[in-house]
């Protein structure tokens, strides 16, 4: 046995097989909802895995992952493990543009996609030639050899039967890149096990072989409930999930986030732990504990942790009078470190983002690779458990990752320096990706698409503090000669058939010209400050 991520779930199932795994709960109001025990897990991730490998996908190649929140994406991702098959994250929001992007870089070889998205699917696969098998969660969509999912669960052994696996076997997780399309970072399983999951003791002591994971499992007992109520697609959240398998304890579900329904199954699953994206998730969840959901019974919870996005000083304190027993953590990682560390209690609008960081993560001059001074401004970068690199971009893994000291490093975007104790001071990222509800959008993407429009000359993009996403996208605009004036209605719509949703500009700002350097570089402080003072 080796830290493979199968072989791991399948230690823990072997000793907690009628322990509630997975709880899914649809809504508003349909009372639908499936509870899988581990060994009716398992038996359900063997079936699609046995589907897979007699549909001809073989060990190595990339299944995507194109679905809503529920059972059949973490069945699916498990399945994939058993079988030794990349999964593949899909951000559900792409457009067809978007998708054959990623389903081209990723080389896909198999997807599977909640109907509802149908129509965009069918519309990428004639330039994805490499995509041959398809299977279909949900009613009827208009893409052909599409195969039911049921009727695929159907079709495969229950049973396990399957090679021998490795901790070499790979898990891609897409992220943005500096040019706004997607990277696929690639993790060897047992490096991801330690750096994201752990090492199946997040918040105490790494296992020192695979088979005491099982053990501890063993010899703890139940009553740990987690709650990612962020997409699947997030990294984050499929990470948290398997956190909670590792420890042998309940994971619930939600098919998307609606915080009377999140606050309802708090109360009636008495979620212990729960996972959020910044102020866009934990701002609602104040709102409706403030008015309809008044009086809703959160003594269970014990923990609420953010990674994509911070979770304001402000807010936080607001939430902490609404839910006086949990814990707020503001976690600081990435899809190419993992965990890095959580914000210290004296984080704030004073004294910035500070973070109390593992002994794997330092700032170094990202020229030397060398720890940088107390005090000087370097970029966070991680050593051990890295990924391999990104797929299919030799170029941007060049970049990024490095060995210093016969150890592999992950050079990270985010600038920080550090003080006297070690603590970790984000000063943010070194690109200008703008970072809107735990989404990145990168401003380069945006531009692109405004000067598609035909009244527009020119366009910067930048990001415009907001209450409720932490930041929104903010267009900078100068109009050709004689153009009419579009209304932010009219930018929102040109862009619409163009970007996802997430990268929509929420502000217009027409400018009689756009400042840049003498090179013609953007100036991107010039069209904050100008969309800032706009938004006032």
């Amino acid at each position: 046995m080796e830290y493979n991520l199968a072989d791991l779930f399948e230690s823990v199932v072997d000793v907690v097989p009628d322990r509630e795994a997975l709880v899914y709960l649809d809504h508003p109001g349909t009372g639908a909802e499936r509870r899988l025990t581990y060994a009716e897990l398992d038996a359900a991730a063997n079936r699609i895995a046995h589907h897979l490998i007699d549909s001809g996908i073989r060990p190595g190649e990339h299944l995507g992952l194109h679905l809503y929140n529920g059972v059949e994406y973490l069945q699916t991702v498990l399945g994939c493990l058993k079988a030794r098959i990349v999964p593949v994250n899909v951000n559900y929001r792409y457009i067809e543009e978007e998708l054959v992007y990623l389903y081209q870089d990723a080389d896909l070889a198999a997807l599977v996609f909640d109907a509802e998205f149908g129509d965009r699917v069918a519309a990428a696969l004639p330039r994805a030639p490499k995509l041959r098998h398809l299977l279909r969660v949900g009613g009827p969509a208009a893409v052909p050899g599409a195969v039911p999912f049921a009727q695929a669960e159907a079709s495969g052994s229950a049973e396990r039967g399957f090679p021998a696996r490795s901790g070499d076997d790979q898990f891609i997780i897409y992220t943005g890149g500096t040019t706004g399309m997607p990277k696929g970072v690639m993790w060897r399983q047992e490096d991801l096990f330690f750096a994201g999951l752990g090492g199946g003791a997040p918040t105490g002591e790494p296992v020192k072989t695979p088979q005491e994971l099982a053990g501890r499992v063993a010899a703890g007992g139940s009553g740990i409930t987690f709650f990612p109520t962020p997409p699947l697609m997030h990294g984050t959240s499929t990470l948290t999930a398997f956190i909670g398998f590792n420890f042998g304890q309940r994971v619930v579900l939600h098919r998307r986030f609606v915080p009377e329904e999140v606050l309802r199954t708090v109360e009636q699953e008495k979620v212990t732990s729960m996972s959020l994206v910044g102020d866009a998730m934990l701002r609602p969840l104040i709102d409706a504990l403030g008015g309809p959901m008044k009086g809703t019974d959160c003594s269970a919870l014990f923990s609420v942790s953010s990674s994509g996005a911070v979770m304001s000083e402000t807010v936080s304190r607001q939430f902490r009078e609404l839910v006086p027993n949990a814990m707020l953590l503001n976690n600081f990682g990435s899809s190419e470190s993992g965990f890095n560390g959580t914000a210290t209690q004296d984080s704030g609008p004073e004294r910035g983002f500070r973070i109390r960081v593992n002994s794997r993560t330092q700032v170094v001059d990202p020229a030397t690779y060398e720890p940088v001074a107390v005090g000087d401004i370097g970029r966070v970068a991680q050593c051990g458990h890295v990924p391999l690199g990104y797929y299919n971009d030799v170029r941007k893994t060049a970049e990024t990752f490095f060995e210093k000291d016969g150890q592999r490093w992950v050079l990270l975007g985010d600038m920080a320096t550090v003080d006297e104790e070690g603590v970790v001071t984000v000063l943010g990222r070194g690109s200008q990706c703008i970072n809107t509800g735990g989404e990145k959008v990168y401003p380069e993407e945006v531009e692109q698409a405004l000067k598609a429009h035909p009244d527009v000359y020119d366009a910067l993009v930048a990001g415009v503090p907001d209450a409720t996403w932490g930041n929104h996208v903010a267009a900078v605009v100068q109009l050709r000669e004689g153009a009419r004036r579009p209304s932010l209605t009219d930018i929102q719509n040109h862009c619409r058939a163009r970007l996802a949703g997430y990268k929509i500009p929420r502000q217009l700002v027409i400018t009689d010209s756009i400042q840049r350097s003498p090179s013609g570089k953007a100036d991107y402080r010039w069209a904050r400050e100008v969309a800032v003072a706009a938004d006032r």
